[in-house]
């Protein structure tokens, strides 16, 4: 089944991160984005825009994580100057015939971000 799923958890408090804001883009050869899905991840930790179900072209992507906001919005006390703001994950699909998998782990000082295996 080809497409791209994104799964956030809060591993700070052990929860998914319900609300968390999130944006895909595409990165042309010249270095634009172009918006292809924008929404908020569900109570289930999943992004689920159908744009994510499709067939995506080989080439170079960015997922961008509204984590401040998150942590400020759940009630976590952070500073003026967070340490984590949006966190920009670049990466590419080589075989758009694959499914593509990103957990995206995070804390308010701290993210992991890989190719799962979903």
């Amino acid at each position: 089944m080809p497409g791209l799923s994104i799964h956030v958890v809060d591993v700070s408090r052990g929860l998914v991160a319900a609300g968390m804001r999130v944006e895909l883009h595409a990165i042309s050869e010249s270095g634009e984005p172009t918006l292809i899905a924008h929404g908020a991840i569900g109570g289930n930790g999943l992004f689920n825009e159908p744009e994510l179900t499709g067939i995506f072209k080989s080439g170079a992507y960015a997922a961008l994580f509204h984590v401040a906001e998150y942590f400020r919005e759940a009630g976590v006390a952070l500073p003026a100057e967070p340490f984590l703001d949006v966190v920009h994950f670049h990466f590419g699909i080589a075989d758009p015939a694959q499914h593509y998998h990103l957990p995206f782990k995070c804390t308010p000082w701290g993210y992991s971000c890989f190719r799962g295996g979903a």
